[in-house]
């Protein structure tokens, strides 16, 4: 995935806020990457737009030969269902499903069944065998979140976005979850990007880009 003059403006005149500037980075296929950088310094935005969440004002964006940027919304909702999982710092798991049915919930909207060994590898990593029968309401902060992350993963999507995903966890529970976004990548061959504020998150993935004032800075 890639970006190349990746502009995004909020608001216009005195109200005029330039969240990114003339952005241009590459995420490695099958490679971990960390955003990282100050409060206000863009890397939600930059992550929002090359997930498809949100418009770059200006720039373009692609992933894999598919430039995305370009895409009328029907297109980019396919895009966003079919090719990106999500994880996000709120768990936004079901509570009326258990963690299987939670987790391979994005297969039965999209009326497919789960692959037995992408399933099985994805589960042994979690490392919750014995919780997937129980609802969200009976599982730790961090287990909840492992299971979004399998629930993004299930798809086998071509990149995964993670905002923040150990923001509202104890350092034990991001330290399970981390370590399962880094299993995904070795053993899944998954492309993860992940944006933090946390340098001991950061310290997971293989790369990491720093934003400042919505510009790469390192």
């Amino acid at each position: 995935m890639r970006v190349a003059g990746l502009t995004k403006v909020y608001g216009e005149s005195e109200a005029r806020v330039v969240a990114l500037d003339d952005v241009d980075v590459e995420f490695a296929r099958g490679r971990f990457t960390a955003i990282m950088g100050p409060s206000g310094s863009g890397k939600s935005t930059l992550m929002h737009c090359a997930a498809g969440l949100d418009r770059p004002t200006s720039g373009r964006i692609w992933l894999g030969d598919t430039e995305v940027s370009v895409l009328p919304e029907k297109a980019l909702t396919a895009l966003r269902r079919d090719r990106v999982g999500f994880v996000f710092q709120a768990f936004n798991l079901l509570p009326t499903l258990n963690a299987l049915e939670n987790i391979t919930l994005p297969l039965d909207l999209a009326g497919r069944k789960p692959d037995p060994e992408v399933l099985d590898l994805i589960v042994d990593a979690l490392g919750v065998q014995d919780r997937l029968n129980h609802r969200p309401a009976q599982l730790s902060g961090g287990q909840q979140q492992r299971v979004a992350c399998a629930r993004a993963l299930i798809t086998r999507p071509d990149v995964v976005f993670a905002d923040e995903p150990t923001g509202a966890l104890d350092s034990a529970s991001s330290a399970g979850v981390l370590a399962f976004l880094r299993r995904s990548v070795d053993e899944l061959g998954q492309t993860v990007i992940m944006v933090t504020h946390d340098p001991a998150a950061a310290r997971y993935a293989d790369d990491v880009v720093t934003l400042a004032d919505g510009r790469v800075v390192r």
